[in-house]
């Protein structure tokens, strides 16, 4: 097995604890489900929002399905002018045997704009 970074983004329609929650949960769950993760195989997690989105930590979505065992971490991107607001972005490290081709990032709602070179992996 091999340690591979699986990316995903979403926005978040406002900034409040359910909002964030709930666009958390979403994007996990499809980046698990587009990937076939086990949790066991997660070795960590990271979280970033961008500065407009400070309501609650991301991670907390992440201990709510059940992710007491994985090492998780917050913080924010960069506030670079210009750039996508109310994004929540995270980084799971997976352990795997799949090659990276096969691996999928997921981009969804207004983070779609992101990358579109691959969309046609959206879930």
């Amino acid at each position: 097995m091999v340690t591979r970074g699986v990316r995903g983004a979403t926005t978040v329609e406002s900034n409040t604890v359910e909002a964030i929650l709930e666009a958390t949960k979403e994007l996990l769950a499809a980046m698990i489900k587009s990937n076939d993760i086990d949790q066991d195989d997660v070795a960590s997690a990271f979280f970033t929002t961008t500065p407009d989105l400070n309501a609650e930590f991301p991670a907390v979505a992440a201990r709510d399905m059940g992710w007491s065992d994985v090492a998780l971490l917050c913080g924010h991107e960069m506030n670079k002018p210009g750039s996508l607001p109310m994004c929540l972005r995270i980084l799971l490290h997976v352990n795997t045997e799949k090659a990276k081709r096969d691996i999928r990032h997921i981009y969804l709602r207004g983070a779609r704009v992101l990358r579109p070179d691959i969309e046609s992996q959206l879930s």
